[in-house]
């Protein structure tokens, strides 16, 4: 009776995991429909109810992470296949959750991971000619970045040579002009200088020209002869009395005259 009753239950486990097996392909099989028909995110569900039955389901595991790759979700993609990474023995699929991963980290210009992830992959499925050319894709595209890198590089330093030599320029123009405004003002102030002495020497020559005059005209006094106020009167008396045989001399000379012509007019007549 016993055994029957483990054979019933066995039975019924088996019955139980095929049901649960067939609902997880038909998740699956409706999810490959929509991925193929680009409806990725509709797919991403149907990948997910799918793992809801069977967690550890690789082919839904995968097939999500390729889901969430095209909806351009990177980052949850590839921690989607490196959680399937960790527990995978299978070569062949080893190879094809690494090749996704470099294809997940090249989207994402992680160009050096990704260059390893496509090691890696190759060293599971060596044969593999797209992995093959995904790597040198992404080899060109680490060249290439490179490239680009030491242009901006070359760029930046010739900009920072045309920055320091503008600064060198700028710096003598400054320099110039300072120095050739303190040449104006050392030439002001020398003329200032030049003048203020020039004024200084015109006040002395006048002064000294004052003083000169002031000191002809001083000696010219002190020449002058001192008289007394008897000898002022006696010359004052003298200028008179020659005024006065002046004045009779003329007097006199203009009666002759008058007489003269009296006398001419008699004889006419």
């Amino acid at each position: 009776m016993k055994k029957v009753l483990l054979i019933f239950i066995s039975l019924i486990c088996l019955l139980s995991m095929e049901a649960v097996a067939q609902k997880e392909r038909k998740f699956i099989r409706s999810g490959n429909e929509l991925f193929e028909g680009e409806k990725f995110e509709n797919s991403e569900v149907e990948y997910r109810k799918a793992l809801g039955k069977k967690i550890n389901s690789y082919e839904a595991g995968f097939n999500l992470g390729d889901a969430l790759y095209k909806q351009k979700k990177y980052e949850e993609a590839l921690k989607q296949f490196q959680t399937l990474a960790v527990n995978e023995k299978n070569p062949e699929k080893l190879g094809h959750l690494f090749h996704n991963m470099g294809n997940t980290l090249l989207e994402s210009k992680k160009i050096d991971e990704s260059i390893e992830a496509y090691k890696q992959s190759l060293r599971y499925n060596p044969n593999s000619q797209e992995t093959k050319y995904n790597l040198e894709y992404a080899r060109q595209m680490k060249k290439k970045q490179e490239e680009e890198q030491k242009k901006q590089d070359q760029n930046k330093d010739q900009n920072k040579d045309q920055k320091d030599q503008d600064k060198k320029d700028q710096d003598k123009k400054d320099q110039d002009k300072k120095d050739q405004d303190k040449k104006d003002q050392d030439k002001k102030d020398q003329d200032k200088k030049d003048q203020d002495k020039k004024d200084q020497d015109k006040n002395k020559d006048q002064q000294n020209k004052d003083k000169q005059d002031k000191g002809d005209k001083d000696k010219q006094q002190q020449q002058q002869p001192k008289i007394s106020k008897e000898d002022a009167k006696r010359l004052l008396e003298a200028l008179e009395n020659d005024e006065k045989k002046v004045q009779e001399k003329v007097q006199k000379a203009k009666a002759k005259a008058m007489k003269a012509k009296k006398t001419k007019i008699k004889k006419d007549w």
